[in-house]
């Protein structure tokens, strides 16, 4: 398929050039999409939604249920209320997981001085259910100054190694590798994306890289929730 060629060739070319994890420019095109608010991504014209691995400008998330271990609930991806992200990582990550994990902590704490807290959420994935569990997402929290307190951020854990590769890998199409590290932790080459989604499922925009621009992240939402009003 076309997708999942593109998908790997961008996991190679990621491995090797950016020390474990894919960078680049926001990804996404389309023509018009009455699914969404915001208008078609500035992107190469020869590029589509359809030709990238992972759901883009104007598709739907994938229909898929994921646990949230803090909470105890499991979330239906597709039916999350209102505008949210979702992100891929894992918590022993050293390279772009934490830029990631901040650049989300950034929009959330803007939510909350800007008092709308309660009308975006926020569903980092981990492809790493081994060592991810509800202590590890604690401590992710904690060192990452993640406010759990403000009830719109849930860690998201796919119920073992195989149910982690088909929800990440297969459904949203975010590669991910194993990769062992001598006598240290195994780490991972992974794809460094974040999804920007309305309460209707489909994306608003993808922003492909290892620095997210948190401006630009708050903008877009801006944009997305003033259109849902």
């Amino acid at each position: 398929m076309k997708r999942r060629s593109y998908l790997r060739a961008a996991g190679l070319v990621g491995a090797t050039g950016l020390a474990g994890c894919v960078g680049g420019s926001p990804l996404g095109l389309g023509d018009a999409n009455p699914n969404v608010a915001l208008g078609k991504p500035d992107r190469d014209a020869d590029v589509s939604s359809e030709d990238l691995p992972y759901p883009a400008w104007g598709q739907q998330v994938p229909d898929v249920t994921i646990p949230a271990p803090l909470s105890g609930e499991t979330v239906a991806v597709r039916d999350i209320e209102g505008p949210h992200f979702h992100t891929f990582f894992f918590t022993n990550c050293m390279t772009v997981c934490p830029v990631l994990i901040s650049a989300l902590r950034e929009v959330q704490i803007h939510s909350i001085e800007e008092g709308y807290a309660d009308a975006v959420s926020f569903y980092p994935v981990t492809f790493d259910p081994a060592r991810d569990d509800a202590e590890a997402f604690r401590e992710e929290a904690e060192q990452m100054n993640v406010d759990m307190d403000a009830g719109n951020w849930q860690f998201l854990r796919p119920d073992g190694k195989e149910a982690a590769r088909r929800v990440v890998d297969e459904e949203f199409g975010v590669f991910f590798q194993k990769q062992e590290n001598g006598d240290g932790p195994y780490m991972f080459a992974h794809l460094g994306l974040i999804l920007l989604v309305n309460g209707d499922g489909y994306v608003e925009r993808a922003y492909r890289g290892s620095e997210p621009d948190e401006q630009t992240l708050i903008e877009d939402l801006r944009r997305v929730r003033n259109a849902s009003n």
